[in-house]
This record gives C-alpha cells, structure tokens and sequence, in this order.
C-alpha cells in the first residue's frame, strides 16, 4: 500500500467539527488516510462534548489538540492532498497557501458547539454533526481517487459537501 493521503479539516476553533472529522477520516479507509484539524482562530482545547462522543465511539483521542492552521503551512509540515473547510466562517477567510496545492472543497456543518440549551439538546447537535461528517467522509473514501484527475476530484469533493445528510 502507498502512504495514507494527508487530510486536514479546517474550522474557525478548532474544538469541535474540524476534531470530529480528523477522528473520523482517520478510522475510515484501511489506513487510506491520516486526518488532521486546525483551526483559524483555535480555542485551545477540544469541547468536552467532542471528546465524550469521540471516546464513546471507541475514537483514539490521545495527540488531538486544538491548533493554529498556520502550523500546516510551516515548511515540515506535513503535505496535504485534500483541505476541507467545515464551518461557513472558515471557508469565508483567506486560508494560507498549502504546499503541494492540495484538493480543497467547503463541507459546512452547523457548529455544535454554538447550540444553546439543555445538555441533551447539545449532545443531540454534537450526534448531528458526527453524522453528517460520517456520510461526507464514507461518500470520501469510495471515491476511486487513484483514478480521478485534480478537477473531478475537486468537482467529487465539492458535490459531497452538498450532501443533504437529512435525506440519508
């Protein structure tokens, strides 16, 4: 097998979607890919709520950090085949220029971390989004990606990003 293709997750803070999606196109894939999150203005620390539902899952969360986007872009840094913004807010900001010129698409998710209300209406927001992120990244993964050119494996990523999970 070839080395994993590189993926990284971006969000506005970095403690919820953007982690939920590293955990999950990790696990996904046979080893196909290594995920990675950042975010634009990185909160610090990962939103209990991320962690709990990551560790209900059975997610390894040992080494998941909340962390500059900046740090992807550092000469070292790891090469990124694909970039996916996962909030409205990052896809809106001017990201830095990743090495490599990697596949990018926008994959909005609603923050579940910005839900008011009781502590089942925030899991509940938390569950949504782990799922919507899951379909996103199962549809990912099938891609015969080997096979497709930069231009259709952009048109693929952007078109998953228009999935309408309420419908799956």
């Amino acid at each position: 097998m070839s080395k994993p293709y590189n993926v990284l997750f971006l969000c506005t803070g970095n403690s919820a979607r953007s982690i939920l999606a590293e955990a999950l196109v990790t696990s996904t894939g046979d080893g196909r890919f290594q995920g990675y999150s950042a975010g634009s203005f990185p909160k610090g620390q990962i939103h209990p709520l991320a962690l709990a539902l990551l560790k209900e899952e059975d997610f390894d969360t040992s080494g998941m950090r909340s962390k500059p986007w900046d740090e992807f872009a550092k000469p070292g840094a790891p090469k990124m085949d694909f970039v996916f913004t996962v909030c409205d807010q990052a896809a809106g900001e001017v990201c830095p220029v990743w090495p490599g010129q990697p596949v990018t698409a926008h994959w909005g998710i609603p923050d579940p971390a910005a839900v008011e209300g009781s502590e089942i209406e925030k899991i509940k927001a938390f569950r949504d989004a782990f799922r919507m992120l899951s379909t996103r990244i199962r549809l990912f993964a099938a891609l015969p990606l080997a096979s497709l050119d930069r231009m259709a494996l952009t048109r693929r990523a952007e078109e998953i990003g228009r999935v309408n999970d309420d419908a799956q």
